[in-house]
């Protein structure tokens, strides 16, 4: 039976216990059940100090420990060359505070929102090239307080952002991730990548193994 170790190492794996094994952050594959389970239980890091915190690690330390378990083992690594472990002590569950952040972070999106639109229609003077288009298609001045044209573009401008979001409350046109969770992806992506640049800025006592 083989004795090949395939791995694919997260890019970045979040743990609540402080002993963290190889199959807490990567996932393993071998013909071979043992090999599998013999590495999986290998002790790859141990947090020293009890606070959250990223750790950036070496996918070299982990060829390293695998080899001093069984040097006949051979590894074949299929993910990521650096990658962190993110620490989080474990807290009970706060579900009222997640509400209150929620509500206030949706708060905030929305008041921006509105002010931006208003704003810009303010610079713009949509009310007055409404009244323009008014007076150049039917020929005379624009009598009363709101036209047709100032309901259409209010009831298009809220249709708009919920297709280009492709999200209301659970529901979604379509399976293709929305804006926000594109721009969140490449947020994480950024953190990580810059993470991993600055070699994790290791501080006495945060200790490894």
């Amino acid at each position: 039976m083989s004795r090949t170790l395939y791995l694919k190492v997260n890019k970045i794996t979040t743990v609540h216990e402080r002993d963290i094994f190889l199959k807490d952050v990567a996932s393993l594959y071998s013909d071979d059940p043992a090999v599998m389970a013999k590495c999986g239980a290998i002790k790859v890091k141990t947090i020293r100090v009890d606070r959250d915190r990223r750790y950036v690690e070496d996918v070299l330390a982990i060829l390293r420990l695998i080899n001093g378990v069984d040097p006949s083992i051979q590894v074949t690594n299929l993910g990521e060359t650096d990658y962190i472990i993110d620490y989080r002590r474990p807290r009970p569950a706060r579900l009222l505070w997640q509400w209150i952040k929620t509500a206030c972070v949706c708060a905030v999106c929305f008041c921006g929102a509105a002010f931006a639109i208003m704003t810009f229609n303010n610079d713009a003077s949509v009310t007055a090239v409404f009244q323009e288009v008014y007076r150049m298609v039917l020929g005379q001045e624009w009598q009363g307080d709101i036209s047709v044209l100032e309901l259409s573009y209010s009831v298009g401008l809220a249709a708009g952002i919920l297709l280009f979001f492709n999200h209301f409350s659970v529901w979604k046109l379509n399976t293709d991730p929305t804006p926000l969770e594109v721009e969140m992806r490449l947020y994480e992506d950024n953190i990580t990548k810059t993470l991993i640049a600055s070699g994790g800025e290791e501080e006495p006592g945060a200790g490894a193994t």
